[in-house]
Order: structure tokens, then C-alpha cells, then sequence
């Protein structure tokens, strides 16, 4: 009855707002929004809020659990979305904005805060730029002060119901932060902490006092403050530029007398270091030989007990194997043992939990779990049109690139793939690139290609995060270069060891991965049949011709990891090297694309035409950076295995 009511309830609020003899690929689980992105327990435990997709909008609603009714609800215009929302007391919540300008977009946060009581009343945007603007929904009421600044939460003080306390840093990427504490009715602020580095971020002990600030000047070299408390000056404790290294406050033991920190290292993965608060000293407590540790926090509270280590079966280490948080990650762990666990929310009490179970088959789906009875309910899944069990399964490797780097990564086989047999093969760079991963999760991409018969292999060449500093920082202006000769030596590795056709391989990406799938196939145009470019860039030049607003940062920024030589930029810029590609071409592109602007397309097609290279495209002109509309989906997902049915030989889509 839950499985079934939760998730009916929850839609009908998202509709109201908003050649091969095998089998052909049914996309309708492919093209579907999920049906929920995110859920969270209120401190009460009597109800849920759940952020809805909706046509390239976020809806949220709040759901009575008792009777399963909506009891409060809010929408937003196209592009606009809710980046996270935060109970900030039992009958109001606060939630922050942010844009995505397509699918593939990574979501820009406005720096806006909006809040709304349970049951949709005194829904008011509490500060930001467009705080007396009506375009946001006809039942928000103004009356903060409208300001051009950047604002988000920090801490909900659980002890005070009215107030929590932000960030505010005013528009300009140098602009210092300062701290306030804020009015959840009317977002009245008064001033609480500023602090002596640009770009900062925050974090408070158990009293909710601000204790740490990190941030970075315009040369974007992270700075490390500390302070006992309030009215306490601010003492650097870290300087990149002198220590060589990057370190980030976690947050306070229970105790308050240990801080945890992240901390880059000379070498290898990032470590979790325990810092004395009393005299300093720091002791490593947490460090994988391959990957950078997440740290797991205490339900409800911003308490560091533990780090999990990503992978196939997450690695636990608890900080205290004997204490209660252990046992309880233990118990997960048990119950759980194909999926990776975390906790999405807790009850004030710590007596509900609200869980998300995730895998390599599984999206995502979501379970309460009852700490008196000491077992889990299921709620609802992300999205409930797929089956995980017709899913295939996704296999971590390892290989070395050709100078001596290791590189990791995950190939997935088609089921029912005879063993030992080399199947066609769509390389999958992921975009980004710097600081992104692909991990042990569910991936749409990966599961249509394996379910029109494709191994794929996605494998997190240099820049990308997850594997230290150094490893990230490997990547830095090798757009191109020997980022692109990590896919090629991944690529060889398949067929080397019989995973792959040699004579049937496409390579396909999105974004940089766009990018890289261009430059695949003009640098070894004899290892690929054919790419796919979606909604990428292709002109070096044009893209930091248009880099987008945010300060003498994001300048500098551009010039360490893009890099400013021109001829490079021209000699490693697809459209420039038209000429060396032999193989078929696919483009795919959002007219309303701000990320990367359909120009960039456009360009390629002229660049592949003028070489007589043989290009199919799709043009839609209202859709991002990525397609949202279902319609637009499955136009595009038809294509692209027709596109590739064409030249590999596997499934196409279902008409």
C-alpha cells in the first residue's frame, strides 16, 4: 500500500503542475523523467518533501505521511529548479534555486532562498536578485530587500525554530562572504562573522558558532581559517601556497574537541585528517590507496563519524569501530549488500531515517527505516518504469596508460552476451571533464546502449575527479592531448583482451565527452567506425571567447585548466581538424544551449562538410544543454541507434 500510494500521489501532483533480428529497444523507461529526484523526512517525522521533475522545472510537494495527502505544493518556471531544500523547522521549509539550461547541464545555483510552511502558505523569496519580481509563481510574496547577492544555508539551528544562518557573498566572483543569520518568515539578517578570504565556505560547531572558513583569492589557491568561537579572530591555518596542499573542513566531533579535514596530498587520493582543536595537531585517520574517501556524517547532524571508499561494494571505516554509528552502518551494509546506502535524512530524534539505496541496475529507491523496530520500509523508486533486473551489470578495470599513469573505469556488457566473445563496443567518455567521475551508479546511456547490444566502456581518464589532486591535476590543458590518449589506450586495452570487436567500435560523448569523440576519431581515425557529438564543444577559441561571468577567477581558472596558448588551442580544437576524420559523424545539439552554444555545432557540420566526411544531425531548437521533453528524447535516442545499428550492427529503437 505504501510502495503504491507514496508514488501515486507524488505524480498525480507532477502531471497537475506539469537493423538486427533481435528484439528492438523499448525506450519508454529511457525517455521517462524520474519520478522523484529528491526526498527528505520532516524533524517531526510527519511528513515528506519530495522535489518533482516537471518538463524542465522542479515541483515540490510535502506530503501528509499519516494520510498520504499533498498538503502544500510550489512550482517554478522553465529552467529553474530547487538545488536543495532543507526542513528549517517542522512547518517550513527552505529551499534554494538554481539553473539548468538543459539535461546535460550541471545546475548554477542563483544564490536565491525561498521559503514555504508546509501547507504552501507565506511562500516568500527571503533574499535575492529577483526578490520583487512576479515571473516565479503567483503565490510568492515579496517584501525582503531585493539585492544582487549570493546566498545560501550554512546551519538550520535546531535550537531556534525562527532563524538559521547563510552565506551571503554579493555578486562578482571576488567579492568576500560574510556570515548572517536569518528570519525564516522575512528574512530579516543580521551580520554574524565576516572573514578575510573571497569565495568562502562555512562551518559551524554544535552551537551552531562558525568555526571554519575556507576559500581562495583570485589566483584560486585555497586559504584555511580557524577561530575558538564568536568574537575569536580568524587564524590561517593553511595556506596552499605554502603547504603545496588543499585542506576543507568536514566538521567537529561530538565532543567538539576534534575538526575533521579533507586534505589533498602530494600524491594519490585525498586523505581525512583529525585536527586537534586545542593544539593543532593533525593525524590522518582516513586514506585509500586509489580513492578519494566521502565522509559519512551522523543522521541529522553535521557530525563526522566515518568515510565511505567508493566502489562496487563501498569500503566503510568508521572512526569509531565500537560506537553506534558503526553498528548501524554495519547493519546497512548487511541488508544492503548490492547497493550503496546513504542516508537522505533523519528525524530530530534519530528514531526515522529516510534512505536511498543506489546501484549499478538501480537509479535509485527510497526506504524509512524504523530504529525501534530496527528494520526498513520500502517508500518509493526514482523511477518506477524500469526494471533493474533487465539491467546489465557494470565491471570495474584497471590498465595503465602508455605513460605508466593507472587509470580506472567500468565496462558494462550486454546480457546474454556469449562469454569470451568480443561485442560491438561504444566508448563513453564522461563530460565535465575536470573533477567529474564515473562511478559504480545507474547510467541511462550506458544501460540503452547494453540493451541494443553494446559494450560500453567509460573509463575516467586524467582530470577527472575521485583519484587525488595529482591525478586531476594531470589533466590540466590536455584537452586534446594525453586526456585523449587515455580513451585511445582504454580503447586498444578492450580489444586486447577480447572485449571488443576491433572492427566495430564507436566512440560517444556529451559535453567535453562531445568534444572527446571528435577528437577520437580525428587523432586514430582508424580505431573507430563512427562518433557521436551531442550537445558538445568543438572550437577551443570560441568556448573561452564565451566563458561565463564570475571574476578574475574564472579567468584564472581557464588559464590552468583550458590553457592560453592559441595555436594549441587551435591545433587540439576539432572544427580545425575536419580534415582527419574519416569516419561517419552524428551532432546533436539544443537550440537554447548556454553551456555549449549551438555554434559550436554548427561549425563541426561545416568543418565535416567541407572534408566530405559523411554527418547526419539534430537540431532542436528548444532545448538546452540536454533534452528534457520525453517527445525530444526519444527523437534523439531513435536516431542514435539507428546511427549506430548503422555502422555496429545492434538494436535499433522500437517504433
Amino acid at each position: 500500500m505504501v510502495r503504491k500510494g507514496v508514488l501515486s500521489v507524488f505524480l498525480a501532483l507532477a502531471c497537475a503542475v506539469g537493423v538486427n533480428a533481435r528484439a528492438q529497444v523499448d525506450l519508454a523507461a529511457f525517455v521517462a523523467e524520474d519520478n522523484i529526484q529528491n526526498i527528505k523526512i520532516s524533524p517531526s517525522g510527519e511528513y515528506f518533501a519530495a522535489t518533482l521533475p516537471s518538463g524542465g522545472r522542479t515541483v515540490i510537494g510535502i506530503l501528509n505521511r499519516k494520510d498520504q495527502t499533498i498538503v502544500g505544493s510550489f512550482s517554478l518556471p522553465k529552467n529553474t529548479h530547487i538545488a536543495d531544500f532543507w526542513w528549517a523547522s517542522d512547518d517550513r521549509l527552505l529551499f534554494g534555486l538554481s539553473e539548468q539550461w538543459g539535461a546535460r547541464d550541471f545546475p548554477l545555483r542563483t544564490g536565491e532562498l525561498y521559503a514555504m510552511n508546509v501547507d504552501g502558505t507565506r511562500a516568500q523569496l527571503l533574499v535575492g536578485q529577483r526578490v520583487r519580481s512576479s515571473t516565479l509563481g503567483s503565490n510568492i510574496r515579496t517584501g525582503a530587500k531585493e539585492e544582487l547577492v549570493f546566498a545560501w544555508p550554512i546551519d538550520m539551528l535546531r535550537h531556534d525554530p525562527r532563524h538559521v544562518l547563510v552565506g551571503v557573498s554579493p555578486f562578482g566572483g571576488d567579492a568576500y562572504t560574510r556570515v548572517e543569520r536569518m528570519e525564516i518568515y522575512t528574512g530579516r539578517r543580521s551580520v554574524v562573522a565576516t572573514v578575510p578570504v573571497p569565495r568562502a565556505e562555512f562551518v559551524t560547531d554544535g552551537s551552531g558558532e562558525v568555526r571554519f572558513a575556507a576559500g581562495a583569492r583570485a589566483d584560486n589557491l585555497s586559504e584555511l581559517y580557524y577561530r575558538e568561537g564568536r568574537g575569536s579572530d580568524w587564524r590561517l591555518i593553511n595556506r596552499e601556497a605554502d603547504s603545496g596542499r588543499i585542506e576543507l573542513p568536514l566538521g567537529f566531533s561530538a565532543d567538539g574537541r576534534t575538526a575533521y579535514l579533507r586534505a589533498t596530498q602530494p600524491a594519490g587520493p585525498d586523505a581525512i585528517i583529525a585536527f586537534d582543536v586545542a593544539t593543532g595537531e593533525r593525524r590522518e585517520v582516513v586514506r585509500d590507496a586509489v580513492r578519494d574517501p566521502d565522509v559519512i556524517y551522523r543522521p541529522g547532524t553535521g557530525i563526522p563519524v566515518g568515510a565511505s571508499i567508493p566502489g562496487t561494494k563501498p569500503r566503510l571505516v568508521m572512526f569509531d569501530q565500537e560506537s553506534e554509528d558503526a553498528r548501524f552502518w554495519r547493519m546497512l551494509a548487511e541488508a544492503f549488500p548490492d547497493h550503496a546506502i546513504e542516508v537522505a535524512s533523519a528525524t530530530s530524534d534519530g528514531g526515522s531515517k529516510l534512505l536511498l539505496a543506489t546501484s549499478d541496475v538501480d537509479p535509485g529507491s527510497f526506504y524509512v527505516y524504523d530504529a525501534v523496530a530496527k528494520s526498513a520500509s520500502y517508500v518509493l523508486a526514482r523511477r518506477d518504469k524500469l526494471d533493474p533486473t533487465q539491467m546489465a551489470s557494470m565491471r570495474p578495470i584497471t590498465l595503465q596508460a602508455r605513460d605508466g599513469l593507472p587509470l580506472h573505469g567500468y565496462l558494462t556488457t550486454p546480457a546474454g552476451a556469449a562469454p569470451g566473445q568480443p561485442a560491438p563496443l561504444v566508448v563513453l567518455p564522461h563530460g565535465g571533464p575536470f573533477g567529474i567521475v564515473d562511478e559504480w551508479e545507474f547510467d541511462s546511456d550506458t544501460q540503452l546502449l547494453a540493451q541494443a547490444g553494446y559494450a560500453v566502456l567509460r573509463v575516467n581518464f586524467r582530470g577527472s575527479g575521485g583519484y587525488g589532486r595529482s591525478f586531476q591535476s594531470a589533466g590540466a590543458r590536455q584537452w586534446g592531448r594525453t586526456m585523449q590518449d587515455d580513451l585511445t589506450d582504454a580503447t586498444r586495452w578492450a580489444i586486447a583482451e577480447g572485449h571488443a570487436d576491433a572492427g566495430r567500435i564507436c566512440i560517444y560523448g556529451a559535453s567535453y565527452g562531445a568534444y572527446a569523440a571528435l577528437m577520437g576519431v580525428a587523432r586514430e581515425p582508424e580505431l573507430y567506425r563512427c562518433a557521436v557529438g551531442y550537445v558538445g564543444v568543438y572550437d577551443l577559441q570560441l568556448m573561452r571567447g564565451n566563458e561565463r561571468g564570475g571574476g578574475r577567477w574564472v579567468r584564472s581558472w581557464y588559464d590552468e585548466w583550458v590553457g592560453t596558448d592559441v595555436q594549441q588551442l587551435a591545433d587540439t580544437s576539432p572544427t580545425r581538424l575536419a580534415n582527419r576524420i574519416k569516419t561517419p559523424v552524428l551532432l546533436v545539439a539544443g537550440g537554447e544551449d548556454e553551456v555549449a552554444p549551438v555554434e559550436h555545432t554548427r561549425r563541426m557540420e561545416r568543418a565535416l562538410r567541407s572534408a566530405g566526411v559523411p554527418v547526419e544531425t539534430l537540431y532542436v531548437r528548444n532545448e538546452g544543454h540536454g533534452f528534457y521533453q520525453p517527445e525530444n528524447r526519444r527523437a534523439y535516442y531513435t536516431q542514435l541507434l539507428d546511427f549506430l545499428a548503422g555502422h555496429l550492427g545492434g538494436q535499433r529503437a522500437a517504433r
